[in-house]
């Protein structure tokens, strides 16, 4: 009775509020038409047929070996890449949390070396695999001497992915074994069971929806990956490359529209079990902190293996990254390893600076607006209460469950052809604003649930005595929220510009010869077999990438949210 007079008394309020009734409608619309909207298209076209209902393109791209053999390989990748992450991400956070490491500069290198992978173009580790074990390999090669090897296929991708995605597994792992409490291992150790014993019967029974939780988020990334597969794939076909193909090489849109809906609902499926399921089951075993630190292992027979191990690795992907600049500089690589600047001087002779400056301004712009977009959608979910709030949560993180191709084929069918055919939204299609909006939606998620973790640690009170001085939502959001969730914010800022900076699956398909998109030629100088150039048009990417993180480390350190305030959070 009590929280249906509150919930009566919120919807007063909202109705009562201009500002925020506005931005309600405003969001609604948005989220409609640049997330449901394309996807809906998509959905339409699939089973129909002259403007009547029909399965007719599903039989034909069903019917299709083509087709039928990439969902196959789609899930075998999928499944092999979520098993790899998991064990790795699980060993590297078992080792952050439970084991004794003496030498600070191998810590500070585990740690390095797991972020790597996250802040980095997603086709960065392709790249560096063919440098180094294909076959004009500098370890196959010039060590090995090993002339034929083939690097392409599901092997290549596999391991390509798994670096690429283990980080994501790491960080969720790590959160969950720095909650459980070592009473509980103890108490079996002290009544003599083994290291192993006690991880086996104790330890990862506690993980399991939690490794469950982390082995779907990275079957989801696997499955809707894009660069790689394109990359070093070779023969071996996925979903996300084949419809990139029957866009641009069959031009058969609608069995890529069929084909899209395929994989859509596949992610999709996994991401309600992942976000609604496992995650739920994850927070009802581990819930709270730990009650006292844990003991570090400092047995050598343990510490020792797993920190080789784990050692072997970092090195192994700190070596794929050197070979990238490296790959920039030697004038041939395989064959001439003097060093020269002619990469980079065809590198601006083709493009001059119009690649980076199209790729910087598009990003710059992408960025404040996602930020503000994120922290307005968690404002919204976490402090107010109507109707429409878990519409507009739930379509915002759609956008993590729909792989770029699908979304880029969505924009395509429904922004040059659907029902905004003509007017407006055709004249959108094909402009920077298409490039802008899907960098906005694809990056909004990640904002959105870094907002909402924000808001949920300020308390209520602290707005409430805003509204009773007689602000309004608007005067609340930007003079309190706003300053209480500063290093939310720019960290949203940030995140959205490196992911826009770095992204191609989306923007492949929506890019036109007006544009030149630093991912876009490095992907065609790849194809093309020009790795050096590739390499130097990368090795600057993954500069300005790293420039823009020093950067926020600094601002937040020096400008983020005050001491005062974060008290304020606390009391």
């Amino acid at each position: 009775m009590v929280k249906a007079q509150s919930a009566r008394l919120d919807r007063k309020k909202l109705f009562g509020d201009p500002i925020m009734l506005s931005t309600i409608i405003v969001l609604l619309i948005f989220l409609a038409l640049f997330i449901l909207y394309p996807l809906a298209v998509l959905l339409v076209e699939s089973v129909s047929r002259d403007g009547h209902f029909s399965l007719e393109i599903f039989r034909q791209v069903l019917d299709l070996g083509r087709f039928r053999t990439a969902f196959s390989n789609t899930l075998l990748l999928g499944f092999i890449t979520g098993v790899g992450s998991t064990i790795l991400g699980l060993l590297f956070a078992y080792v952050d949390c439970y084991v004794n490491i003496h030498t600070k500069a191998v810590k500070k290198l585990f740690d390095v070396v797991s972020m790597l992978p996250v802040v980095s173009p997603p086709f960065v580790l392709s790249l560096s695999m063919i440098l180094l074990f294909g076959r004009s390999g500098l370890i196959t090669r010039s060590l090995l001497g090993i002339y034929d090897n083939n690097i392409y296929g599901l092997h290549g991708i596999a391991i390509v992915q798994i670096l690429t995605f283990f980080p994501v597994c790491y960080m969720m792992l790590k959160g969950l074994l720095k909650n459980i409490d070592p009473s509980l291992e103890e108490a079996s150790r002290d009544m003599g069971a083994s290291r192993w014993k006690v991880f086996t019967t104790v330890t990862l029974p506690l993980m399991l929806p939690g490794i469950g939780n982390a082995f779907l988020v990275t079957f989801i990334e696997s499955v809707a990956d894009f660069a790689n597969p394109m990359m070093i794939g070779g023969s071996f076909d996925t979903l996300a490359t084949t419809i990139y193909l029957q866009v641009t090489g069959a031009y058969d849109k609608a069995g890529a529209s069929a084909m899209a809906v395929v994989l859509l609902s596949l992610t999709l499926i996994l991401f309600l079990i992942q976000k609604y399921y496992l995650e739920k089951r994850t927070y009802a075993t581990l819930t709270g902190k730990a009650s006292r630190a844990r003991m570090l292992i400092n047995d050598k027979s343990v510490r020792l293996p797993l920190s080789i191990l784990c050692a072997a690795f970092s090195i192994f992907v700190v070596l794929m990254y050197i070979s990238i600049p490296f790959g920039a500089l030697f004038k041939l690589w395989g064959r001439d390893y003097s060093l020269s600047f002619k990469h980079f001087e065809y590198m601006f002779k083709y493009s001059g600076l119009k690649a980076f400056r199209d790729s910087f301004v598009l990003s710059l712009i992408a960025s404040p607006i996602t930020a503000l977009l994120s922290m307005i959608i968690s404002y919204l979910v976490v402090k107010k209460n109507f109707k429409s709030k878990g519409f507009i949560e739930f379509v915002s993180m759609l956008a993590m469950a729909v792989p770029g191709t699908v979304l880029g084929v969505g924009y395509i069918r429904g922004f040059a052809n659907g029902i905004f055919g003509s007017g407006v939204m055709q004249g959108l299609y094909g402009t920077g604003a298409i490039l802008v909006i899907v960098f906005i939606v694809r990056s909004l998620p990640v904002g959105t649930r870094s907002g909402i973790s924000a808001l949920r640690q300020i308390d209520k009170s602290i707005e409430e005595s805003a509204y009773d001085l007689g602000a309004n939502s608007g005067k609340v959001f930007t003079s309190i929220t706003l300053p209480l969730i500063k290093d939310s914010f720019l960290s949203g800022l940030v995140t959205t510009f490196v992911r826009s900076i770095t992204a191609i699956s989306a923007i492949i398909l929506l890019v036109t010869p007006q544009f030149l998109l630093i991912t876009c030629q490095i992907n065609e100088f790849a194809e093309k077999g020009k790795y050096g150039v590739a390499c130097a048009y990368a090795t600057i990417l993954i500069a300005i990438v790293y420039a823009s993180i020093l950067l926020m480390n600094f601002v937040i350190k020096h400008f983020g949210t005050s001491k005062a305030l974060k008290e304020s959070q606390k009391d």
